[in-house]
C-alpha cells in the first residue's frame, strides 16, 4: 500500500512539473500580459494626448481613500464606494429577480404552446429592441420616485433573454421523451418538472446569465439619470467634477462586480444542472 503511495505520488509530481508552465501561462502570465497593455495604452493617451486623464499612477494615488475606506459614511450623501456599489446591487438583484419569476413561466408557455407562441411573440420581437432608457420615463411616470422606477427599468430590460432561452429550451427537449411519458400517463406538471425542467436549465441559465449582465449594464445608465444613492451616479457626479481618477476606478469596480455576478450565477448553473459552466 505504501508503496503504491509513493508510485502515486511520484507520477503526481511529475505530472504537475509538466502542467505547470502551461498553468502559469494560462492562468497568470497572459491575463497579467493583457492587463499592462491596457495600463500601457492608458499611460500613453494620459501622457501625450490628453492633459485631462490621469496616469494609472496619479488614479491610484488619488483613489487611495476610496480603496482604503469603501465603507465610510461622511455626512449625508457623502458615502464609500463600497455603500454606492451595495445600493446599486440590491436594486439590480430585485429588478432580475422579479424579471426572472416572470420570464422563466412565460418561456415554458410560449415553449410548450404554439398558440402563446402565435400570441406573445409579436410582442417580444417588438419590445426586446426598446433601449433600458425609453422605459425610464415611462417607469418615473407610473412611479414617481427614482428607486421604483430604476427597479422597473431592470425588470423589463432582463425579461427578453430569459423568456427566449428558456422557450428555446423548452421547445429543444426531445420529443420521443414526451412521448413516452405520455404513454406512461405521466400527469403533465410531472413531465414538466422531471423531463422538460432538467433539459431545459442549461438554456435558462444562459438566458439568467445574459438577462443579469443586461441589468447590471442597464443600472449604471439609469443611475445617471435619476441620481441618488449608486455607483452610476457616483460616476457621473464624479465626471462632472472633472475628477477622472474616480472614474476609472469606478469602471475598474463596476467590471469587475460584473465579472463576480456571472461567475457566481455560472457556478450556480454548474451545481444545479451538474455540467460543466459554458
Amino acid at each position: 500500500m505504501f508503496n503504491l503511495i509513493a508510485v502515486l505520488a511520484v507520477a503526481g509530481q511529475s505530472t504537475w512539473k509538466k502542467v505547470r508552465p502551461i498553468v502559469v501561462r494560462d492562468a497568470v502570465l497572459l491575463p497579467a500580459a493583457g492587463f499592462l497593455g491596457v495600463i500601457i495604452l492608458w499611460w500613453f493617451i494620459a501622457t501625450f494626448l490628453t492633459n485631462l486623464m490621469p496616469t494609472p499612477v496619479e488614479a491610484l494615488i488619488a483613489n487611495l481613500d476610496y480603496i482604503l475606506n469603501p465603507f465610510y459614511r461622511r455626512g449625508p450623501g457623502n458615502l464609500g464606494l463600497g455603500w454606492l456599489l451595495l445600493a446599486s446591487l440590491r436594486r439590480v438583484l430585485i429588478g432580475f429577480g422579479l424579471g426572472a419569476l416572470v420570464a422563466i413561466p412565460i418561456g415554458f408557455l410560449i415553449g410548450m404552446s404554439k398558440q402563446a407562441l402565435l400570441a406573445l411573440n409579436p410582442l417580444i420581437q417588438i419590445f426586446k429592441p426598446v433601449s433600458p432608457l425609453a422605459w425610464l420615463p415611462i417607469s418615473l411616470a407610473i412611479f414617481n420616485l427614482a428607486d421604483p422606477s430604476a427597479i422597473f427599468v431592470i425588470f423589463i430590460t432582463s425579461l427578453w433573454p430569459t423568456i427566449i432561452n428558456t422557450a428555446l429550451g423548452v421547445s429543444s427537449v426531445n420529443k420521443d421523451y414526451i412521448d413516452v411519458a405520455r404513454v406512461l400517463e405521466m400527469p403533465r406538471w410531472r413531465q414538466i418538472t422531471k423531463i422538460i425542467l432538467p433539459a431545459s436549465l442549461p438554456y435558462i441559465f444562459t438566458g439568467l446569465r445574459i438577462s443579469l449582465g443586461i441589468a447590471w449594464l442597464v443600472i449604471v445608465a439609469v443611475e445617471m439619470l435619476t441620481g441618488g444613492v449608486g455607483i452610476g451616479f457616483f460616476v457621473w457626479d464624479e465626471w462632472s467634477r472633472l475628477n477622472l481618477s474616480s472614474v476609472f476606478l469606478a469602471v475598474l469596480v463596476i467590471g469587475l462586480t460584473g465579472l463576480v455576478l456571472d461567475y457566481a450565477v455560472g457556478n450556480i448553473q454548474e451545481l444545479v444542472t451538474h455540467r460543466p459552466k459554458s
